[in-house]
């Protein structure tokens, strides 16, 4: 499944002519034994034996072309040829340049025209964004960035928004062979400036500025970094529909109780200022409504679906807020994170079962010595130790119209933050 992607990434790298040998996959969870079977049978694209690939690769002379140096060239033109908009929309979809669902065509004009939604000229560089890094980074205009904007259905005022997500540098469609998702939020004074939705039905198709912001920084990560072709670039085996558009909303600032800070201010922000955040995870919803007198025993399973290790994220209706703040006493984001990092945790044993995330990604480094990791390594089974590493891995972001005492948990981490302010 990877030799396009290989083959595909050696060439923009300057190597069209690299030699690969493959073999069978998966390799992970795959005993040392049939590797070394792998090894030594055939290559399951050439059929050749591996290690006779292997050596012939290290041993034949590199031809001229193989010894090239210097940069590739890959310039992109800045307008398609004039035509019927029938065909010019045909020319998007088989070009691989939408979302597959139908776009507003990028003219002169329209484009044009979103540029009047800030201050910034429009070929000032914007930002580098790369689907993952062993790709290449794609560097991007305000004039590119506004293109895809239009093909989005933004207008104007929602443009500073997503020239601010276009600054992050964060991908949208993040390549990897796990089916990754992405969540925007949007804080301060913008989101009631362009009439964003922070509460009934907010995660849901009701609002325009929530919709085509997150949905033009899916087209920015299709058209801006060549992060979706599947097979050649994206590699997420059953994909993930999250990323149409991305779970764009922004928190309902307004109904935090005193002391509870909205997401931006957390980041060092200050109330006032219009800021976009980004987060990423696998995408995993899980949803609860209980609410009663057990509380403190409920509050750790939310997170028991949680992979040890990954980050967590609680959105939560005002009305749970300010049942928190109000009968449990907790006065703060903050105190709440503390006391679910210390009361959400695992046995050992639990942690070490976890094959994927603990095995392949927390493991080595814990036998390199690194802390705490390396001491929970030697730890008896049946020793508690957090789920949730550290409550910097924690988010709390409210959202919601209070219709019910309701509140969804997720595996997105906190990636960045970007002044939309700085955009107008």
């Amino acid at each position: 499944m990877f030799k396009d992607l290989v083959t595909t990434y050696a060439a923009k790298k300057g190597m069209p002519n690299q030699r690969f040998t493959f073999v069978p996959h998966p390799i992970t969870g795959t005993p040392a034994e049939t590797c070394r079977k792998f090894l030594q049978g055939n290559d399951p694209i050439t059929g050749k034996p591996v290690l006779q690939e292997i050596v012939a690769a290290l041993t034949t002379p590199l031809s001229a072309d193989d010894k090239k140096k210097g940069f590739i060239e890959m310039p992109t033109p800045r307008l398609v040829d004039p035509d019927a908009t029938e065909n010019l929309e045909r020319l998007f979809l088989e070009k691989e340049w939408t979302d597959g669902l139908p776009i507003i065509l990028p003219t002169e004009a329209r484009v044009a025209e979103m540029l009047k939604g800030t201050s910034h000229k429009a070929d000032e560089p914007v930002g580098r964004m790369q689907a993952s890094s062993p790709h290449p980074a794609w560097t991007y205009t305000v004039e590119k960035v506004a293109a895809n904007a239009v093909m989005a259905g933004a207008k104007p005022e929602h443009f500073p928004v997503i020239l601010a997500l276009a600054a992050t540098g964060v991908p949208s469609i993040f390549t990897s062979t796990t089916s990754f998702a992405r969540m925007v939020v949007v804080n301060g004074p913008v989101r009631n400036e362009i009439k964003m939705n922070a509460k009934i039905g907010a995660l849901g198709p009701f609002n325009q500025a929530n919709s085509v912001i997150g949905r033009a920084w899916t087209l920015m990560s299709i058209n801006l970094d060549g992060g979706a072709h599947p097979g050649e670039v994206y590699m997420g085996s059953q994909g993930n529909n999250l990323m149409y558009n991305n779970m764009c909303m922004p928190e309902n600032e307004e109904e935090l109780p005193e002391g509870w800070k909205p997401l931006h201010v957390q980041k060092g922000y200050k109330p006032q200022d219009s800021v976009v955040s980004t987060f990423g995870g696998w995408g995993i919803i899980h949803a609860d409504q209980s609410f009663g007198k057990d509380f403190y025993s409920q509050i750790p399973t939310w997170l028991t679906w949680i992979s040890p290790f990954s980050p967590a994220m609680l959105l939560l209706d005002p009305t749970i807020i300010k049942q928190l703040n109000d009968r449990e006493g907790f006065k703060s984001k903050e105190q709440l994170i503390d006391w679910v990092h210390k009361n959400t945790q695992i046995t050992v044993g639990e942690w070490l079962d976890d094959f994927y995330s603990v095995q392949n990604f927390i493991l080595p480094g814990g036998r390199q010595g690194r802390e705490p990791v390396a001491s929970w390594m030697k730890m008896p089974k049946d020793a508690k130790i957090p789920r949730i590493a550290s409550p910097n891995n924690i988010s709390i972001l409210s959202v919601g119209g209070g219709t019910n005492l309701f509140w969804q948990a997720a595996d997105f981490g906190y990636i960045s933050s970007a002044s939309v302010d700085k955009w107008r």
